[in-house]
């Protein structure tokens, strides 16, 4: 993910965390809050009881390229917590999961083509 697309401080968490809605399924937590700018940011947390090292940046990896090809709506900074059943979960679930969580947000964009943005 280029920086331009990613949540980088530990400042911008905080504030989704503090100030932004939430919604959750089996595998993952979305929490989202507007930004202001003309691009959505990502944001992954991955915790030490999801697993150890090599489990974690899997998840991470899964997480980042389906937000890589979802299409969303612009101006939102958007953090995944991937809870411990994402661990068992494959990419087509985890996929599922995003979209279904984007979709109840209504961020998603489905007019949009894949954008190719977040690397």
């Amino acid at each position: 993910m280029t920086k331009k697309w990613a949540l980088t401080k530990r400042a911008q968490y905080l504030s989704v965390y503090k100030s932004g809605k939430a919604w959750v399924n089996n595998l993952l937590v979305m929490k989202v809050l507007p930004n202001e700018r003309d691009c959505s940011r990502y944001g992954f947390s991955v915790t030490k009881n999801v697993g150890k090292a090599v489990v974690r940046n899997r998840v991470k990896r899964l997480l980042k390229e389906i937000c890589r090809v979802t299409p969303v709506k612009p101006g939102w900074d958007i953090v995944l917590i991937a809870r411990p059943q994402s661990v068992t979960a494959d990419y087509h679930r985890l996929e599922e999961a995003v979209e279904t969580l984007l979709s109840r947000a209504n961020l998603t964009n489905k007019d949009e083509a894949v954008h190719t943005g977040v690397n």
